[in-house]
């Protein structure tokens, strides 16, 4: 297995908000897989591959694509830099943390996580992975993705 990991669950708790607020879905019930990096627009939320953000209309997509690459930034501006993001990424950590000591006690879960990855030519990339015992033991495929997310 693999043991080491970046953690990109804050742009995947991001992307679920943001959708939960167009939908009116609770987003605790939303799961958008995020792939690529952690850094503006390399973040990619795959909003094709969650069931609750299907009722979206197409041209709206980009916005909201665009909304969670800039989350952080909003959020320093908003504190005038003197601040980021801290509750939020607390509770991307402690989700994150969640799943790999669940994992690490044998039952398996599934989250976003940036490892070694042979999906792109990059030797690290943000990816569902498996979290079971010893670390991450599989590296999931990224899935389909439709036209907008082929072409970003």
């Amino acid at each position: 297995p693999m043991k080491i990991v970046g953690i990109t669950t804050l742009d995947v708790v991001r992307a679920n908000k943001f959708v939960g607020e167009l939908t009116g879905k609770n987003p605790n019930f939303i799961n958008v897989p995020v792939v690529g990096g952690h850094a503006g627009t390399t973040i990619l939320p795959l909003f094709s591959q969650e069931k609750a953000a299907k009722g979206i209309e197409d041209d709206k997509i980009p916005d909201l694509d665009k909304k969670v690459q800039n989350a952080g930034t909003e959020v320093v501006d908003a504190k005038a830099g003197k601040g980021s993001a801290t509750l939020s990424m607390a509770y991307a950590g402690a989700r994150l943390g969640k799943a790999v000591l669940a994992g690490l006690s044998g039952r398996k879960r599934v989250e976003c996580a940036y490892c070694k990855s042979e999906v792109t030519d990059l030797p690290y990339f943000a990816q569902k992975v498996v979290f079971g015992e010893g670390g991450i033991t599989k590296v999931l495929p990224i899935g389909a993705l439709n036209e907008y997310e082929t072409k970003r």
